[in-house]
């Protein structure tokens, strides 16, 4: 529903801090559940970061904890009707275990996502039976599987949000250059996407300008504006409308249709046309839709999950570090889930605090993944193309209680062994670790 429209830099107005703020030291000692973890330090998950105005912050949540119905725009086919329905582990905000699942077709050797057939999302949800507001009689159909289907029931899960406004605040010269840094049999890819929707407070995009993917399970969207809108319509059939120096901006405006068939007119909620318009861009307006804009404030605010210790800490007379620290390095997990310190530019523009110091354990490349790759692309992809997969950030990997981009995995060491492709020999190394060294590597991976 259209409330109120509202820029977006008024959205993101009390995010001033732009002196250095930091973080814990990158050796805060290792721990994990059922090891007496204790918090290091006083951030808890799900705050937000410091020198962030306390309304604001609540406002762009109550937002995204709102739950959506059919007067709202929701449908006609969604997987939820709130965000903050699926991002809840650890806080609002964390990961989930909400799973989408996806499908397509391979012919000859190239992907086709089926989009004639609603492809390559099935949402999970229908409106199902109901009355419209103009009295009509509504059948929303399930989506189902296509028969012509060869790629199948592909899950995807709700990804964590924490820390994220410090990951969009990065350059693309700095994810291009741990692309080049990277030994040649593990180098991964800055994975240049087309923009969609601008960021307005970033000057260097544009409509149609390329930036390096850092979100999502493949790496496909460029930044967080973008990554709400995309939500908003595939999670929970949501339309919006957007400006951007006086063009309007339509690519999240088209209803869903089940397995490709449109509802009948009147059917797809109880809204006319697109659901939540800032409508004319007249005289060069540049507008993000509030809720959109609400989202994207919540996720630029929303602070990196802390670093735990344990009650004890088993080092070495001549190694301060935790063993699994260094096991983490040996076996060659930080080659893509990379232990290198992060830092904000002086004055991001999407307001983050400047020179703020994070680790996300995550080059945000893509690597071929081999048989872990989930074989689902855009169209025309390569099979070699569809089994690249974005490094999942290991920060805060303790809240979850599934792992991997399907969540097949429910703990560490499976997730781990369950690593293919580029990263075969990691998991190779590990499975060769005596039992102290893999546990001593878990309980690491658990402090992050």
């Amino acid at each position: 529903m259209r409330k109120k429209t509202i820029t977006f830099a008024s959205a993101c107005m009390a995010i001033c801090a732009l002196g250095t703020i930091g973080c814990g030291s990158p050796n805060d000692g290792a721990g994990g559940a059922g090891d007496n973890v204790d918090i290091s330090e006083d951030l808890l998950i799900g705050s937000h970061l410091r020198g962030i105005a306390d309304a604001d912050f609540d406002s762009a949540k109550a937002a995204f904890v709102t739950v959506e119905g059919v007067d709202d725009g929701l449908g006609p086919v969604f997987n939820d009707a709130g965000c903050g329905n699926c991002h809840v582990q650890g806080a609002t905000g964390g990961a989930g275990e909400a799973t989408e699942r996806r499908f397509g077709r391979f012919a000859n050797g190239a992907f086709n996502p089926l989009a004639n057939e609603g492809g390559s999302l099935r949402q999970l949800k229908t409106l199902g039976n109901f009355i419209s507001s103009a009295g009509k009689e509504c059948v929303v159909p399930l989506e189902k599987e296509p028969a012509d289907a060869t790629v199948r029931n592909v899950g995807r899960l709700t990804t964590p949000l924490f820390g994220l406004g410090l990951v969009d605040a990065m350059p693309d010269s700095f994810f291009q250059n741990l692309a080049r840094n990277e030994p040649q049999a593990i180098r991964g890819t800055a994975n240049m996407v087309s923009v969609l929707l601008p960021d307005p407070s970033d000057t260097n995009q544009s409509i149609g300008s390329r930036r390096v993917g850092r979100f999502g399970w493949k790496g496909g969207v460029p930044n967080l504006v973008q990554f709400a809108a995309d939500a908003y319509v595939n999670e929970m059939g949501i339309t919006t409308q957007h400006c951007f120096n006086g063009t309007s901006v339509t690519a999240f405006a088209t209803e869903s249709a089940p397995n490709g068939a449109p509802v009948q007119a009147g059917c797809d909620d109880n809204l006319p046309g697109v659901d939540d318009a800032v409508g004319s861009c007249a005289n060069g307006l540049t507008e993000i839709q509030d809720d959109v804009a609400e989202f994207t404030a919540f996720m630029t605010f929303l602070s990196p999950p802390p670093k735990v210790t344990t009650a004890t800490t088993d080092t070495t007379a001549n190694n301060r570090q935790p063993p699994g620290q260094q096991l983490f390095s040996n076996v060659g997990c930080a080659g893509c889930h990379t232990s290198q310190t992060f830092t904000t530019p002086r004055r991001p523009a999407n307001g983050v605090p400047g020179g703020f110091s994070f680790q996300p354990f995550s080059d945000f490349l893509v690597h071929d993944m081999g048989a872990l790759g989930d074989q689902i692309g855009n169209a025309g992809d390569s099979l070699a193309t569809t089994r690249l997969m974005r490094t999942a950030p290991l920060w805060g990997v303790r809240f979850r209680t599934k792992l991997l981009h399907d969540g097949r995995a429910t703990d560490i060491p499976t997730a781990i062994k369950a690593h293919d492709g580029q990263a075969a020999s990691a998991a190779r190394q590990f499975a060769n670790l005596g039992s102290r060294d893999q546990s001593n590597l878990v309980r690491y991976v658990q402090s992050l």
